[in-house]
């Protein structure tokens, strides 16, 4: 089931004042813009496949400088309407060409939300066309008027609302649809646009720890909250490494980092044989100390003959991601007196980052020859070393 994160940050919150005037979304909590943990938590979820922020059109600077680490994983930002509900149309809109299954649609100023929340909801779609994340109301709650109290109200089967809401997408961008079209009406979130449109919509487990942002105090607090938590548990930055070899044999081409090229021969192996991947792939389990290739793809499997190397690399990188890790940085060192690596660096470099969903500057490509020494010298087959740099809780 392909899923989809459409975060809201269009809004100019009227109740937090932010750093010189800036809008609340982009202030810094901890040290980090909120929009920037906000977007990182759907980043590093496994399940997400597509992210989609709506943005205030003045934001575009803010948003680019906010952003930027991610930028390897979101699609083009959209502009925002007068409304929340027309800033979420628009993004449900803009995402028709990725048609994902699901949909979460969530509130940038949510930068507490967690990936084991995340997981509920898309799990209670495989039956509901909506899942709403949300928590009793334990508080007593009044009625009132003038000053005065005139009343209690029953707080049995009252929920406090929390984001991510998830969908099916189809079915909540027709809500949305029919809602534009609509005499107007106050809907305060999606899950009101989608029991106006009759759509079943499951409550779900919230957190505690997902509050909205919402007054310049809230940002006070949160800032406070997580500098001593920061200092307690900073990241640990983890450094590892993989090399792999292959030998040359009968061919008209090698694939190196995902790129095929012309030569006179080809590397042997079970799967494509592409050395730079599997280099890659084992310094990032190495990062997490996960094993190597072999232990989560063995060469005795037949599954995997001819296989192209992507699928492991892609593998290795959300088993980061489930750690709740970030690849900072990776480095593929090709060893080889022939093809010419210089032509196609580029274009490694490019294909790497897509698997990975990394910026292309976070992704280096360098090679060199054995000066005519050992087997590599001699043109027997190609080695490559990779180092990966990932950053986790």
């Amino acid at each position: 089931m392909s899923v989809a994160a459409l975060i809201v940050a269009a809004g100019r919150g009227a109740r937090a004042v932010g750093e010189t005037g800036c809008p609340k979304q982009y202030c810094r909590i901890g040290g980090v813009p909120m929009i920037t943990r906000s977007i990182g938590v759907f980043a590093a979820h496994p399940s997400v496949r597509d992210i989609l922020v709506v943005i205030h059109p003045d934001d575009a600077a803010l948003y680019e400088a906010a952003s930027g680490q991610f930028a390897g994983r979101l699609r083009k930002a959209v502009p925002g309407g007068a409304t929340r509900q027309d800033s979420v149309r628009a993004g449900l809109e803009a995402l028709a060409a990725a048609a994902p299954a699901c949909v979460l649609i969530h509130d940038a100023a949510r930068p507490f939300v967690d990936a084991p929340l995340i997981t509920r909801v898309i799990q209670s779609l495989e039956a509901h066309a909506g899942a709403l994340p949300c928590l009793p109301v334990t508080d007593t709650l009044k009625r009132g008027s003038q000053g005065r109290v005139t009343g209690t109200v029953d707080r049995d089967q009252l929920w406090r609302a929390q984001t991510p809401q998830g969908f099916r997408y189809e079915a909540i961008l027709a809500a949305h649809r029919a809602a534009a079209r609509a005499p107007a009406r106050d809907f305060t979130d999606d899950a009101g646009v989608a029991e106006w449109f009759g759509l079943d919509v499951a409550l779900v487990e919230g957190s505690e720890e997902n509050r909205k942002l919402t007054t310049t105090e809230d940002l006070r607090i949160a800032d406070d909250l997580l500098r001593p938590e920061g200092a307690r548990a900073a990241a640990t930055i983890r450094v590892a490494s993989g090399y792999d070899v292959h030998a040359f044999g009968p061919g008209d081409a090698v694939v190196l980092c995902g790129v095929s090229i012309p030569h006179a021969k080809k590397l042997v192996g079970h799967s494509d044989a592409d050395v730079g991947l599997h280099a890659l792939t084992d310094a990032l389990l190495g990062s997490i100390a996960e094993g190597d290739i072999g232990v989560h793809f063995p060469p005795s499997d037949a599954r995997w003959r001819g296989a192209a190397s992507e699928i492991f690399l892609k593998h290795a990188a959300a088993k980061v991601r489930e750690r709740g890790g970030e690849i900072v940085h990776v480095d593929v060192t090709l060893l080889c007196e022939a093809p010419r690596i210089g032509p196609y660096r580029e274009a490694m470099r490019a294909r790497i980052a897509e698997m990975l969903g990394l910026a292309v500057a976070k992704v280096s490509i360098k090679a060199t020859t054995n000066e005519g020494l050992g087997f590599i010298g001699r043109g027997e087959g190609i080695a490559a070393m990779a180092t990966a740099t990932v950053s986790l809780p």
